[in-house]
């Protein structure tokens, strides 16, 4: 609101039959049929001198794939760059080469910063290159449902349940390099965990609508024709299963432009770090957290008796407080505490707290923002208007005193060094966790938080909630999975995940000129994004926010969320909005302002979590991976919607949510 800125089993044949002299036509027409059949053929003319094996889902380990010889890193994510790991849950770990870490400014980010992974992102954006590819008749993101039609020219497969992933497919015009434009598959779901998954591309033509043509060492590997590439060999039985899998969803190889799978990460490898901080941080607090109280503003503004400034005293999880800070690890790989340190907070009490207690609102900032985004006439009128204590903290890893450490990671391709990013998010997400458990056990017992007449401060701990706009409603997402002292929340403006954001978001146009600059090669630049992400995954809502509502993380029960988005959002794509909101699990409450692929639609009032939209009267967001710049910027007009502040009340006082529009929520 406030804006600092189908299934089924697969049965593989022990064995394929050989069938021997068998044509060109006579291989089209079986795979055409979803039926995968041995044979011999040669290069294509039916020499006869390669056979079909038996299905092997084994994967070499290589430096760069030849299935895509014009850049090291794609086809992308890709089994062929991980390890065997029969200790993990995945049974793979992820293993980069030097060679497919791009190096900028010559600097060569070190590839074991992502060997602890034992998968990608589940939120990886699918990418490969076609030099000169049309987009024509491909799914977009407004028509994904074409991505799970029969005949759609993209396909992305779970392996074992055969299920199709709704997404869709762009090009890369985050820069102004034509000839280097990555073909980027976005899926519009989060991907399951723990998952293999095939990409089949097809029918794809070039801008004068010529089909593009297989690479020498995919077209060997589709035609069982033999290769001179020992890595190509290697992939026989992988690709005989990989076709195979593909002829039982009824795609047939025969005119496969490409194809190749990969493996997403544990839930348990990306969840674990913080469900431990969380259980161990907060079990240090034995009579809540210790806080110092450093400044108190006596009726700082109307109905408003005290504005607090203290001093949170927490684990320190990081081997610095600041900036360029990252966790520390013990001897079970889990990050381990090396001392204590304090981060501020900012706490809003109203006058009417120390007569009739008062509920509990804890606010998350926006980006680049800091605790003291608290002191905002919204969060004011919430806390006078309906007797809330709202406080603060900061979201550590993107606020304001991050925005060096972010601009000098991205403009020097330091990747490896996100994860300094990734670990302060973590310590602001238990910082903000410790926040709450303060002001429910011990806050108000502070002597010198008195009314005029000495009267205490009373707070009823049953109502303890959540709130957080554009950054606080990303990340809020990640606190709403993580707590066990909050059961609503209310997420504005929010969107996930941050690859997908990202190039879509007015906010990051300054940095994305620091990157963009930092890659002559703009395939460099859009591998280097996907890195990022899977060091991401550990504190942004990709690995959270399934957890929220249906399937919750480890001691932690279920909880509730209304999400607020505006439509024609500059700083928070709506595209990303809805993939939360579908991550979620949650319905739109009727009427709607438009209908929105896998987000069903329910009768208002609706008791549990929601998803509102309101429209601002702003022409349709480009589809391209660019920011939307025209019109007036919605992202935080919601907060000058009385409807909207009526609906964050109830929603969060009762559970129930309820638009109070008129009809559709058409504020403009």
């Amino acid at each position: 609101m406030t804006s600092p800125v189908l299934p089924r089993t697969l049965l593989l044949a022990s064995s394929l039959t050989l069938l021997l002299a068998c044509t060109d036509d006579e291989i089209a027409d079986t795979s055409d049929t979803g039926t995968e059949t041995g044979g011999t053929t040669g290069d294509g003319d039916g020499d006869g001198d390669s056979t079909e094996v038996d299905p092997d889902v084994a994967w070499p380990t290589l430096d760069c794939d030849p299935l895509l010889p014009d850049y090291c890193g794609f086809p992308y994510p890709n089994n062929v760059f991980s390890i065997d790991d029969p200790d993990s849950p995945t049974g793979r770990r992820l293993a980069f080469s030097g060679a497919l870490v791009p190096e900028s400014n010559g600097y060569q980010p070190d590839p074991d910063a992502w060997v602890d992974s034992d998968g990608f992102s589940p939120a990886s954006t699918l990418l490969a290159y076609f030099p000169g590819v049309s987009l024509q008749g491909l799914p977009t993101p407004i028509t994904i449902e074409a991505s799970l039609a029969d005949d759609s020219p993209t396909i992305v497969l779970n392996a074992d349940t055969g299920a199709r992933v709704p997404h869709w497919a762009e090009l890369d015009m985050s820069h102004g390099d034509d000839g280097r434009r990555a073909f980027m598959i976005r899926p519009a779901v989060r991907l399951d965990p723990n998952s293999r998954y095939i990409v089949a591309i097809r029918g794809l033509v070039d801008q004068g609508g010529t089909p593009i043509q297989a690479s020498p060492g995919f077209a060997a590997l589709r035609d069982i024709s033999p290769s001179d590439d020992e890595t190509i060999e290697a992939r026989r039985g992988l690709y005989a299963d990989i076709f195979l899998r593909l002829g039982d969803a009824g795609i047939g190889r025969a005119d496969l432009q490409l194809a190749w799978d990969f493996t997403t990460a544990s839930d348990a490898n990306i969840t674990d770090r913080m469900v431990h901080v969380r259980d161990e941080g907060l079990a240090m607090f034995d009579a809540g957290p210790q806080f110092n109280i450093v400044k108190i503003d006596v009726d700082p503004s109307p109905g408003i008796a005290m504005r607090v400034t203290g001093d949170l005293l927490v684990p320190l999880y990081l081997d610095e407080p600041g900036p360029a800070g990252r966790f520390t690890f013990g001897a079970d790989g889990l990050p381990e505490p090396n001392t204590t340190t304090e981060y501020p907070f900012m706490v809003l009490i109203p006058t009417s707290a120390f007569s009739e207690p008062a509920g509990l609102v804890q606010f998350g900032h926006g980006l680049f923002g800091s605790y003291e985004d608290v002191d905002d006439s919204l969060l004011r009128d919430l806390a006078t208007d309906y007797n809330f204590v709202v406080f603060a903290t900061t979201w550590l890893g993107l606020s304001n005193e991050d925005l060096g450490q972010i601009a000098s990671v991205l403009q020097t391709g330091r990747v490896d060094d996100f994860v300094t990013i990734v670990d302060r998010l973590g310590q602001g997400a238990f910082n903000g966790l410790a926040a709450m458990r303060m002001m429910r056990e011990s806050f108000a017992d502070a002597p010198e938080l008195v009314g005029p007449g000495m009267e205490p401060l009373l707070i009823d701990t049953d109502r303890s909630y959540f709130f957080g706009a554009s950054l606080g409603g990303i990340m809020g997402s990640t606190y709403m999975a993580l707590t066990t002292d909050v059961e609503r929340g209310v997420l504005a403006v929010p969107g996930q995940p941050y690859g997908l954001l990202l190039d879509r978001s007015e906010a990051f146009t300054p940095l994305a000129t620091l990157t963009n600059g930092a890659y002559g090669d703009k395939l460099d630049m859009r591998i280097a994004f996907e890195l990022i992400q899977i060091l991401w995954d550990r504190s942004e809502p990709t690995g959270f926010s399934r957890h929220v509502i249906s399937d919750p993380l480890p001691g932690t029960g279920p909880h509730e969320v209304l999400m607020l988005g505006a439509i024609g959002d500059h700083l928070v794509t709506n595209f990303g909005t809805h993939l939360m909101a579908r991550e979620l699990g949650i319905p739109q409450v009727n009427p709607a302002n438009r209908p929105l692929f896998g987000i069903d639609q329910v009768e208002q009032p609706y008791s549990g979590s929601a998803f509102i939209e309101y429209d601002f009267g702003l022409p349709p967001i480009p589809l391209a991976n660019v920011p939307m710049t025209e019109g007036s910027d919605p992202h935080g007009a919601l907060a000058n919607v009385p409807n909207a502040i009526l609906t964050v009340e109830q929603f969060l006082r009762t559970g129930v949510v309820e638009s109070f529009c008129n009809g559709v929520c058409d504020p403009s």
